[in-house]
């Protein structure tokens, strides 16, 4: 059975200490809590680089290259017009559907892959906010949890306050 382990912390360089200490020690499901952005957090937490900003160009660019190319065809050689003796082939014609496009493309393709490959349909309730205290994690607090063993849960907490918690809360699943 999963426990959470939750500590607070007052200062940021004891937070991050101890999320590389718990990391360091084998628990991959460590995240921090914070109001503003820490330095130093991705790495303390193992994080990778995204790959968001390169599938959002690639499909930015499959877009406009798809745009362009359906407008090319479709004007110069399915069903070509001589309109006023333009060429059949008017790039600066062709730029707002390009455009769109590939806007749409990355849009799409961003949100599409934050919701299944990132996100994995997250759970809309757990059971950390059934802890009292954590309701000032995104207020003014500085909060780690970590995912562990329930047979370990009451060792990762006391090496928690070791590394200087201020409180540390143990949930487990039968709180819900």
């Amino acid at each position: 059975m999963k426990a959470w382990v939750l500590a607070e912390f007052e200062r940021d360089r004891a937070l991050l200490d101890a999320a590389r200490a718990l990391r360091a020690r084998g628990h991959e499901a460590v995240d921090l809590h914070s109001p503003y952005p820490l330095h130093g957090a991705d790495e303390a937490l193992g994080l990778r680089r995204s790959t968001v900003p390169l599938v959002a160009l690639v499909a930015g660019v499959t877009g406009a290259v798809s745009g362009y190319a359906l407008q090319w065809w479709t004007v110069g050689v399915a069903w070509p017009l001589n309109v006023g003796n333009r060429p059949p082939h008017s790039a600066p014609a062709f730029i707002p559907v390009t455009f769109e496009l590939g806007v749409l493309f990355a849009a799409l393709s961003i949100f599409l892959g934050l919701l299944f490959a990132y996100f994995r349909f997250p759970r809309v309730h757990h059971p950390v906010f059934e802890v009292e205290a954590f309701r000032s994690a995104s207020i003014d607090a500085l909060w780690l949890s970590a995912e562990v063993d329930a047979a370990e849960a009451d060792g990762v907490a006391r090496e928690l306050r070791g590394l200087g918690a201020r409180q540390v809360s143990i949930v487990g699943e039968e709180t819900r």
